[in-house]
């Protein structure tokens, strides 16, 4: 028999990808200090910041911070107590889940806690024993989480390749025959690590043959794709066809907690099935007029969204004048894709932001294929001009050092001939 402890402490040792110089507080964990912006500290000195999804710049916006310290003053952070079934709910909850119902084009919403949760306990709650899902692989983590849950049958499709969508939609649409299930399909408005859009356009296209229902995870699509801003169904004009939206709080509203939003007899089924909302306590009322700012202030205020997206379009295509790849990116999302090994990657990004200055999150195999390094930048519309020529000028320079083999030899001086 194995002692618990003596097996997680193990575990441990074995996750260990770099030196402990290298690992909790710098790759792992870091701190960011001063306001949220697009420049912040670490370790003491400024960087010019790209992994935070502050994607309106609402987190410091002056409307925002004076309606969230007004309500604080107001209702303490302890109104409503108790979960929203029992003793949880307020005019204030409902008004919000009220405007974000009108807002994404359907009959009713619910308030969730957290993003990572909601979405968990949404997948849970729809699907029995006798149902099927299918999905996209590369959805996030919580979606996977809220499938592991699923007792009935699942079927992964190749991402966004609709090929594999229609091979697994059939082996759904059999298996469902027999059991007397019904099928979900779920994809994402936007996948958060390569930024490309989930093709839900041409998923809805198939919803007739196989009378499945679509939920979408439009995290980072709400607040910054579509018209009105209503995210990725909006963008590709098939909001109508999605028929349970979900988003976090967490990046164009810059703040917590999420929603779920559907025809009005499904959301009240979720109301009283959800486990992790009946017993949970409700969200603070602070929380809740913070968000009805942050809403009224991303449905008035356009000029956020475009400012955004000039940003997104100045930083994309200087990267791409310069030769670099950005892959599929149809979002605020960009990535830049560079040839390299994972202990060059932890050079790579050391050198950033130590000598350059800039804060970017960087992912390796088996995240995307071995030999690659993908550098994630996430634009925001306080970025300035001066952020993105400076970051422009650094990736050109970590680049030219990549193909010398200049992070190799310091990772193999440094680790030995293992870093490859």
């Amino acid at each position: 028999m194995t002692d618990l402890f003596d097996k997680l402490v193990k575990s441990r040792g074995a996750l260990q990808q770099f030196q402990s110089d290298l690992t909790d507080g710098y790759f792992f964990f870091p701190k960011l200090e001063g306001e949220i912006g697009s420049r912040m500290k670490f370790k003491g000195k400024e960087k010019i910041v790209w992994s935070i999804n502050n994607y309106l710049g609402l987190a410091n916006h002056p409307e925002v911070r004076k309606a969230d310290a007004e309500a604080a003053a107001e209702w303490g952070l302890a109104y409503p107590m108790g979960a929203r079934m029992m003793t949880g709910q307020t005019t204030m909850h409902e008004q919000l889940e009220n405007e974000l119902a009108s807002f994404v084009g359907k009959e009713k919403a619910f308030l969730l806690n957290y993003g990572y949760q909601g979405i968990m306990s949404v997948v849970d709650s729809m699907l029995d024993r006798r149902d099927v899902v299918v999905y996209d692989k590369d959805c996030h983590a919580c979606i996977y989480d809220g499938i592991r849950m699923h007792l009935g049958k699942r079927f992964p499709f190749e991402h966004n390749d609709m090929t594999s969508f229609a091979k697994q939609i059939e082996k759904a649409k059999e298996t469902a025959q027999q059991t007397g299930g019904g099928i979900l399909v779920i994809s994402e408005g936007v996948f958060g690590m390569q930024g490309d859009q989930g093709k839900l356009k041409e998923i809805v296209a198939f919803k007739k043959e196989y009378n499945f229902r679509l939920l979408v995870d439009d995290a980072h699509g709400f607040g910054t794709l579509g018209k009105t801003g209503a995210g990725a169904a909006e963008e590709q004009e098939c909001l109508n066809e999605v028929d349970v939206y979900f988003s976090t709080f967490a990046k164009s509203m810059a703040s917590i907690g999420a929603f779920v939003a559907s025809d009005a007899p499904i959301i009240d089924y979720l109301r009283y099935t959800m486990r992790s909302q009946i017993f949970a306590k409700s969200l603070p009322m602070p929380i809740v007029v913070g968000n009805l700012k942050r809403l009224a202030l991303l449905r008035s205020m356009p000029e956020l969204r475009a400012k955004l997206w000039s940003n997104v379009d100045m930083l994309r295509k200087g990267l791409l004048e310069r030769g670099f790849s950005t892959g599929n990116s149809n979002s605020c999302v960009t990535p830049v894709f560079l040839n390299g090994m994972p202990m060059e990657a932890a050079e790579l990004v050391l050198d950033l932001r130590e000598n350059f200055d800039i804060f970017c999150s960087v992912v390796v195999y088996p995240v995307v294929p071995k030999g690659m390094i993908l550098l994630r930048l996430i634009p925001t519309a306080v970025h300035t001009e001066e952020d993105v020529n400076i970051t422009l000028r650094a990736f050109s320079a970590i680049r030219e050092k990549l193909a010398s083999g200049y992070y190799l030899k310091i990772s193999e001086a440094k680790h030995g001939s293992h870093a490859k």
